[in-house]
């Protein structure tokens, strides 16, 4: 199952990889919103091989990703791989620069089911798609009017 957007955005590429890449402010945040977040690589900076492990409560269970920098071209993308239980997923984040100060961010989420169980999780989600598709890109247009606005006061 595929999950895909793109968004352009006020702001140079640079600084749209920049913010996309802010690994540390991600982790933040997931530990606000009650995830434990363990990096797992001794990297400490972002690049390929950069790996988590999280751990949330998520409709009354509680549940493990894995995830992995698998590609990383500054500032044109990257990608990362996830596994959570029989769930593979690829989460690929392109940016092309349609000026010096526009960029398009493409955002793509691929799932893979490895298991029976995640084959009907897969199912139910393919019942639901359009509205996962709307709040999909819905939150990557939030973000890159974060980003947008993070420019301008830079700026």
């Amino acid at each position: 199952m595929r999950f895909s957007t793109r968004e352009d955005i006020e702001a140079p590429i640079e600084a749209v990889f920049a913010a996309a890449t802010d690994f540390d402010g991600f982790e933040r945040q997931a530990l606000r919103r009650g995830a434990d977040v363990q990096r797992t690589d001794s990297y400490g900076k972002p690049g390929i091989g950069s790996e988590w492990d999280l751990k949330f409560a998520f409709r009354g269970k509680d549940r493990r990703v894995h995830a992995r920098i698998s590609e990383f071209d500054a500032p044109n993308g990257f990608q990362a791989e996830t596994q959570a239980g029989g769930l593979a997923g690829l989460v690929s984040v392109e940016f092309v620069s349609l000026s010096p100060r526009r960029t398009r961010m493409q955002v793509a989420v691929d799932l893979k089911p490895g298991t029976l169980s995640a084959r009907l999780l897969i199912q139910s989600l393919k019942f639901a798609k359009s509205n996962i598709s709307k709040r999909f890109s819905n939150r990557v247009w939030q973000f890159a009017q974060d980003i947008e606005q993070k420019n301008r006061s830079v700026v």
